[in-house]
């Protein structure tokens, strides 16, 4: 419905939809959060955990894996300081840019992403992957893409 300032207003059915999102989302994430917490993890840790490890030499530059983890380079920083005391990363600094760093996977790191992976894969299937079908998830992944590009573009700018 539109108004004389020219909002147009959620439908029903849109509210509907967009509400079930958050919930879902909120939902969701403090449950994975939550399955994480008995390996001293959160999901923030637990992120650049994974794209550490899937990096080559397991490494990245911070400003890289701020981007990759939607953190600020600020925020990042800090959770890098916490990670490095707990022993699962640490920062090098980059050869070639006096001004850059590294975030480094450590042993630690390695083996704790080795213990906590596949109870979080159990975690992901369990509340979200196997409770809708393959056509459903399909769906869900088409329906998602346009709204995951449109706002990488809108934070790009």
């Amino acid at each position: 419905m539109d108004t004389e300032n020219g909002t147009r207003w959620l439908t029903d059915e849109e509210q509907a939809a967009w509400r079930a999102h958050l919930e879902v989302s909120r939902l969701l994430m403090h449950q994975l959060e939550r399955d994480l917490q008995p390996f001293g993890l959160t999901n923030n840790d637990y992120e650049i955990l994974v794209n550490l490890s899937e990096s080559k030499d397991h490494r990245m530059r911070m400003s890289d894996l701020a981007t990759a983890t939607l953190q600020s380079k600020s925020r990042l920083s800090h959770q890098i300081t916490r990670m490095e005391n707990a022993g699962l990363v640490r920062r090098v600094n980059c050869e070639s840019d006096r001004r850059g760093l590294f975030a480094v996977l450590t042993d630690l790191g390695w083996e704790t992403m080795r213990k906590v992976a596949p109870h979080h894969v159990a975690s992901v299937r369990e509340h979200f992957i196997d409770l809708m079908t393959p056509e459903e998830l399909k769906a869900l992944h088409t329906s998602l893409l346009p709204v995951a590009t449109h706002l990488r573009t809108t934070r790009s700018k």
